[in-house]
């Protein structure tokens, strides 16, 4: 273990070296952004069509556990400054190992949410031109320009994904304030439907989808809040992590319900669930439903930001991950070389040519969101291993650092118990994930990825174990 702390901090510089262009604004909203993913903008048409109301308690209920959650990422990360992200402390609490497995599934997480959210952006130029081919010409067009962006400085990403992230979060507020005015007017849709909340406690009960309904939604539900871990490591970069974290993990329950909850009951207070379509965005077709057909499309064009701010993060992440495992040894060393822009090209290229799988995937889908499920499924399998290991390295360091758990001003409540509840919480999402055909096959792919993670591992250590001297052993 003695040379990989060390690894682990010049890849900790070298991530800080490539983000000094950044400035507070960016950190902030790209921290605020992360909370609200493409699964809420996209996913909730099918969930909804699913679950019913009962949709509000699960997004609730996943938004508490991660409040857990963050609140444990949050305490480790002001135990110690050093460290900067989950990979930085699973390393230190759990061995070299945790580090190596932490990276590389990070990794391949926002590689396959890119992909993800490629297949959505597809689904929204659709939107508009109706020629599903076409919409992928254009697909791969913004693709190329958010990879020419990256490629040119880190400010032109951090400018581009504040403004993504401002559209979006604008947007929100917006058709939740406007939702309001049209239930408390009682609008009439073209169909006869007149807004109400009456609409949330329908004929069939508050369960209306039944409890298999509100079982197999919890799966696009949990894609949803995949970045919202941004929201720690994002605060942790700034100057005072001890004012600016707690309280970026504080908000989250206020995000949630602003964000979540209360946009998607007010979509159902204008639109009874079971008139929802669930192969197209419920905040579009809100507005197509009402007779506003401008407004539906400058909602559309909202949700496309939206998911091109994610696959720009997802662009962005994947690039500074692969280039941090090539300085700590566990990537190839060319990836770890910066372009005369200070940029790790090779990273960035890399990524973003195996966001391309997206469009194969989607000529082989019978829908963009059929081809939508079959991805997210694997981002959430990946997803629940990082959350879960951020739990697991905090149930640790409380066993190893009793003194400074107990004099920690920002504590995880109920620590004895909840990190337990969270990680019962999350089998429960994995034994939900198996139990449908349309996501079972996904966790095996997630499963096949840990299993080639292993050997590459126990590889690894060989060739260390062989060439002590070397410049693997120097890591």
């Amino acid at each position: 273990m003695s040379d990989e702390p060390a690894a682990s901090t010049q890849a900790a510089e070298g991530r800080e070296h490539l983000q000094r262009n950044l400035k507070n604004r960016h950190i902030q909203l790209i921290a605020i952004g992360g909370a609200i993913g493409t699964g809420l903008f996209m996913g909730s048409g099918k969930t909804i069509h699913m679950a019913g109301p009962s949709l509000l308690l699960i997004y609730m209920i996943i938004g508490v556990m991660l409040f857990f959650v963050m609140r444990a990422m949050g305490e480790l990360l002001l135990h110690n400054l050093e460290y900067k992200s989950f990979q930085d402390f699973a390393n230190d609490l759990l061995g070299p190992w945790a580090g190596f497995f932490a990276g590389w599934t990070y990794w391949i997480l926002w590689v396959v949410t890119a992909t993800a959210e490629i297949i959505v952006i597809a689904g929204y130029f659709d939107f508009w031109l109706h020629d599903l081919r076409w919409s992928m010409v254009c697909t791969a067009v913004l693709l190329l320009a958010l990879l020419g962006c990256n490629l040119l400085t880190v400010k032109a990403f951090g400018e581009i994904e504040f403004w993504f992230a401002l559209i979006k979060i604008m947007a929100i507020v917006i058709l939740v304030v406007v939702g309001i005015v049209m239930i408390l007017l009682q609008f009439r849709s073209p169909d006869g439907t007149v807004a109400s909340v009456t609409h949330l406690l329908p004929a069939q009960g508050f369960f209306a989808g039944g409890l298999e309904g509100f079982l197999q939604a919890f799966q696009i539900a949990v894609y949803a809040f995949i970045g919202i871990e941004l929201i720690g490591t994002a605060a942790a970069e700034t100057s005072d992590p001890h004012k600016t974290l707690p309280k970026a993990i504080n908000a989250i329950p206020v995000r949630i319900v602003v964000f979540y909850v209360m946009s998607l009951a007010v979509i159902m207070s204008i639109t009874p669930f079971d008139k929802v379509n669930p192969d197209v965005s419920p905040f579009v077709n809100v507005f197509n439903l009402v007779g506003l057909a401008a407004a539906a499309g400058v909602m559309n064009f909202v949700v496309l930001t939206s998911a091109s701010s994610s696959t720009n993060s997802g662009i962005f992440s994947t690039s500074r991950m692969l280039y941090g495992l090539a300085l700590s040894k566990q990537a190839p060393d060319s990836f770890g070389h910066l372009s005369k822009r200070k940029v790790p090209a090779k990273a960035l290229i890399l990524s973003v040519a195996l966001t391309f799988s997206a469009f194969p995937i989607l000529m082989m889908g019978d829908s963009v969101v059929d081809a939508f499920v079959a991805v997210s499924s694997v981002s959430v399998g990946l997803v629940l291993f990082m959350w879960a290991l951020i739990v697991v390295c905090y149930i640790r360091y409380r066993k190893m650092h009793r003194d400074a758990h107990e004099k920690a001003a920002f504590k995880v409540p109920l620590a004895a118990f909840t990190p337990w509840m969270v990680l019962a919480f999350f089998g429960f999402v994995v034994y939900l994930l198996l139990r449908y055909d349309d996501t079972r096959f996904a966790l095996l792919c997630t499963l096949l990825w840990f299993v080639g993670l292993t050997i590459a591992w126990f590889i690894r250590r060989g060739v260390r174990g062989r060439n002590p001297s070397g410049s693997d052993a120097a890591s």
